[in-house]
């Protein structure tokens, strides 16, 4: 059951920028984490960036440090990742993810169990 609702995604030329946004229903105190992953085709889902809502401290895979930003507006219960110096790597479906018990692993799929439906983002070169 899809409850997480994102936006923002698209197409883009190599270099550009995009924002996500990710909308959880209820309290964002009722999660412990909130979260982006990707995935292309035939390829497993990626942990993208992670963020812990008590304290909003990031977490990151290598291949988006420093281009990347998650954030998190606590009273929408929405949470943001800004995509600069895009890539055509960063090519994907990308997917918001919410855990609401505790993670052992931010960026690994299995701690989540909530999902969006995600939403595309292409990077023409």
């Amino acid at each position: 059951q899809v409850h997480l609702v994102e936006s923002g995604g698209g197409s883009v030329q190599a270099g550009g920028s995009l924002r996500l946004s990710c909308k959880a229903p209820g309290s964002a105190g009722s999660y412990n984490l909130m979260a982006w992953f990707r995935q292309v085709p035939g390829k497993a889902r990626e942990g993208v960036a992670a963020i812990y809502i008590a304290t909003r401290n990031p977490r990151y895979t290598d291949s988006v440090k420093g281009r990347f930003t998650i954030s998190l507006v606590y009273a929408n219960s929405t949470v943001f990742l800004e995509m600069n110096s895009l890539k055509s790597d960063d090519t994907a479906m990308y997917y918001c993810a919410a855990s609401t018990q505790f993670v052992f692993t931010p960026l690994a799929p299995d701690e989540y169990n909530e999902w969006g439906q995600g939403i595309q983002v292409t990077v023409s070169s």
